[in-house]
């Protein structure tokens, strides 16, 4: 069989919605996995013993499975257990929501430990509660040094959604599945879809640096 560049041309469309809905799961998972992610890291960085084994039970349990695993518990299991059924999209949102802020939680509670403890106990020297201590002074500084291994979480998390191809979402890679079983244009198809997650993880990488560097200069 030749290779004919013309069917990517005619099904461009179709991968565009698929990885529409890539970027859709993406956006929304990270979202509510960096917020999650926060609060486990604060936890496990400066929450007691009670707190922070709690955050680390849920930071393990999720860190040791596969989120493939995970999305088909939310999908299969869950429904039989706690009678609660979502939608394919819902329960590939939240595996991510989920799977990420266990990652998440780790690279806040690495970035946090790692400022000097001399600098909190400067700041409480001067009268600052701690809150404040931890807003305007911690924060800042651990901010810049968890923007590489966000960038990192944010790029593994967006190649993660390919895996819910396994509950029937439509993102790229089921669109180019479903187009590839249809016409058999294999290196065509497969090629498309390859070059669309470059550019949405090269994006990713890009918008990263960019603030990575402004960061430094402020």
């Amino acid at each position: 069989m030749e290779i004919d560049w013309s069917v990517v041309i005619e099904f461009m469309p179709e991968l565009l919605d698929g990885a529409k809905i890539t970027l859709y799961i993406t956006s929304l998972g990270l979202l509510g996995g960096i917020i999650i992610g926060v609060i486990a890291g604060l936890m496990r960085a400066y929450g007691g013993p009670i707190i922070n084994t709690i955050a680390l039970i849920f930071i393990e349990l999720v860190r040791g499975t596969p989120i493939v695993v995970q999305v088909m518990f939310l999908y299969f299991a869950l429904p039989v257990i706690a009678n609660i059924r979502i939608d394919p999209m819902s329960a590939a949102i939240l595996a991510i929501i989920v799977n990420a802020g266990a990652y998440i939680a780790e690279i806040v509670r690495g970035s946090l430990i790692s400022i000097s403890k001399g600098l909190a106990e400067a700041g409480l020297a001067l009268g600052l509660p701690y809150w404040k201590v931890l807003l305007y002074i911690i924060s800042p500084l651990a901010f810049r040094r968890l923007i590489p291994p966000l960038g990192n979480q944010c790029i593994v998390s967006l190649k993660d959604t390919s895996l819910f191809i396994v509950i029937g979402v439509g993102e790229l890679t089921r669109t180019g599945q479903e187009i590839m079983a249809a016409n058999f244009r294999a290196v065509e198809i497969w090629t498309s879809v390859a070059i669309l997650y470059l550019l949405m993880t090269g994006s990713i990488t890009l918008i990263l640096r960019t603030i990575e560097k402004r960061m430094k200069v402020l």
